[in-house]
């Protein structure tokens, strides 16, 4: 079943019709290598510009009637799949994704594309409020915080509702996500680093320092007000203020294991449930 509905658009699209954006769009894919996959070309306004870029471009559309109308107008180097995004398999190859994206599935793809594999940078236009945070603009979300040893979110412009059509609710915006070099942890740790973040950003406590006590094993208020001093932090900030590095050597330092006491804590509680 398509993974796409509601919206004024039968697949919940607006079409991005604005000029300005879509070169803009055009410029930043155009500073990336490699063939471009496109996520939802709608009716092809940015696909016409990619294609001149002169790189094998695919363009993935769920619409049938769309994807038909654009396999007749667009040149024999693009291909285009009638296919959902959210399943569609992703080439192993190293790859360059970009879309303006359903704005009632943005978490859903943007998942999709940090599990997936092999691609090099992906340039899309999201919601202005999920642009920012994704970017780490006034504190990082919880999802930025755990990807952002591998990827680097950049928030590049707004985008005023009136560049789409239909008009949505709110304004967009150009995020871009380039995949690191050189990663600050190895991906075999990513899912124990996951959990670190998780458990920092939903422990209990008033401020990183009694915060950072209660969920690692750092151990005491004490002992995390010095290593926040160290990386220039405050006992009252907040996991969304952590930068990259911060996180990195707190990974490092603790372990993704919970702190002795709350372990025990849980090994009691699961004892008791096998009872």
């Amino acid at each position: 079943m398509p993974t796409y509905r509601g919206g004024r658009h039968e697949h919940g699209q607006n079409f991005l019709t604005a000029p300005s954006t879509i070169a803009t769009i055009t410029r930043l894919v155009a500073a990336t290598e490699g063939p471009i996959i496109e996520i939802g070309p709608g009716d092809g306004a940015l696909t016409t510009p990619l294609a001149q870029l002169g790189r094998p471009v695919t363009a993935v559309e769920i619409d049938t009637r769309l994807a038909q109308h654009l396999t007749q107008r667009l040149p024999s180097h693009v291909e285009v799949i009638t296919d959902d995004f959210l399943t569609y398999r992703l080439p192993t190859s190293a790859h360059v994704l970009v879309g303006n994206l359903p704005f009632h599935q943005t978490t859903a793809i943007l998942r999709r594309i940090l599990h997936s594999p092999a691609w090099t940078d992906a340039i899309v236009l999201v919601q202005w409020e999920v642009a920012r945070r994704r970017a780490g603009v006034g504190g990082a979300t919880m999802m930025t915080a755990q990807w952002a040893p591998w990827f680097e979110f950049t928030l590049h412009s707004r985008v005023p509702a009136r560049a789409f059509t239909p008009r949505p609710g709110v304004d967009g915006g150009i995020l871009t996500i380039h995949r690191r070099e050189h990663p600050l942890l190895s991906p075999t740790r990513r899912r124990h680093f996951h959990a670190l973040v998780h458990r920092v950003y939903t422990g209990p406590g008033r401020g990183l320092a009694q915060i950072l006590a209660r969920t690692t094993s750092l151990g005491s208020p004490q002992t995390a007000q010095a290593w926040l001093t160290r990386h220039g932090m405050t006992a009252a900030g907040l996991p969304k203020d952590m930068p990259v590095e911060a996180w990195v050597d707190l990974f490092k330092t603790t372990g993704s294991s919970p702190p002795a006491h709350r372990a025990q804590t849980q090994q009691v509680k699961s004892r008791r449930r096998r009872r």
